[in-house]
C-alpha cells in the first residue's frame, strides 16, 4: 500500500507559491489575454486572496512579465541541445532542426508562448526581444556555425542561402504560427513537414556532382 504524499510544511508551501502563481497566471493570460485578465482571476485559481498575489508580484504588468520568463524555461533545454550536437555538419544540422521542432511544437508552453508574444507583443515589446534572444538568436547562431564549418570543409556550397542562415529556421516559425492559426481546420502533418524541411536544407546545401562526360555516340 502506497503512503499518501507527505504534507508540505508552511515553509515549503511558501517556497512553492511564486511558481504556483506563475503557472496559474499563464493559464489565465492565455485564456483571456492581458487586458481581460484580473489579478483576482489568478488568485481564484489557487484559492488565494488578491493580496497574496501582490505580496510576490506588485502589479499585473510585473506578474505578466515574470510569467513570460517562467514559461520560457524550455528554451534553456534547446540551447543546451544545440551545444551538444555531434557528427558532420549535415548531421548536426539535421539534429538541430529536429530538436527545434521537438521543443517548440511538442511542448505546450513553447507553443502557447508564441501566441502570447504575438498577441501581447505590442503592449510588451520586451517580450518580443526576449523571445528573439532566447529562441531565435541561439538557433541562428548555431545554424551559422554549422554552415561555416560545412563550407570550410567543402561539404556545403556557399550561396545566397548560406549568407542568411535565418532562412533555415524560418519553416519552424511558419509551422508554429500555422499550428496556432489553423490546427483545428487545416493541420499540417508534423513528421512529413519536418522531413520536407530537412530535405529542402539538404538540397540547398549539397554541392552538386560534377557533370559526367557525355557518352560517345
Amino acid at each position: 500500500m502506497t503512503k499518501p504524499p507527505a504534507k508540505l510544511t508552511r515553509a515549503e508551501q511558501k517556497a512553492r507559491r511564486p511558481q504556483e502563481i506563475l503557472d496559474a497566471a499563464f493559464e489565465e493570460f492565455l485564456e483571456k489575454g492581458f487586458v481581460a485578465t484580473r489579478v483576482e482571476d489568478v488568485a481564484n485559481r489557487l484559492n488565494l486572496t488578491k493580496g497574496t498575489i501582490y505580496l510576490y508580484f506588485p502589479s499585473k504588468e510585473v506578474l505578466f512579465e515574470a510569467m513570460i520568463r517562467h514559461v520560457s524555461e524550455p528554451f534553456v533545454e534547446l540551447r543546451k541541445a544545440t551545444a551538444a550536437l555531434t557528427g558532420t555538419p549535415m548531421q548536426r544540422l539535421r539534429q538541430l532542426i529536429t530538436v527545434a521542432y521537438q521543443v517548440t511544437v511538442n511542448q505546450r508552453r513553447c507553443r502557447e508562448l508564441l501566441r502570447l508574444v504575438v498577441g501581447e507583443g505590442h503592449r510588451f515589446p520586451d517580450i518580443v526581444e526576449r523571445h528573439y534572444d532566447e529562441f531565435v538568436a541561439p538557433l541562428v547562431q548555431a545554424v551559422c556555425s554549422i554552415i561555416e564549418d560545412g563550407v570550410a570543409a567543402g561539404q556545403f556550397r556557399a550561396g545566397a542561402a548560406t549568407a542568411i542562415p535565418d532562412i533555415f529556421i524560418c519553416p519552424i516559425m511558419h509551422f508554429n504560427l500555422w499550428d496556432l492559426m489553423y490546427s483545428d481546420r487545416r493541420p499540417l502533418p508534423q513528421e512529413a513537414f519536418i522531413e520536407a524541411h530537412v530535405d529542402m536544407v539538404v538540397a540547398t546545401l549539397t554541392i552538386p556532382l560534377a557533370p559526367t562526360e557525355a557518352p560517345l555516340r
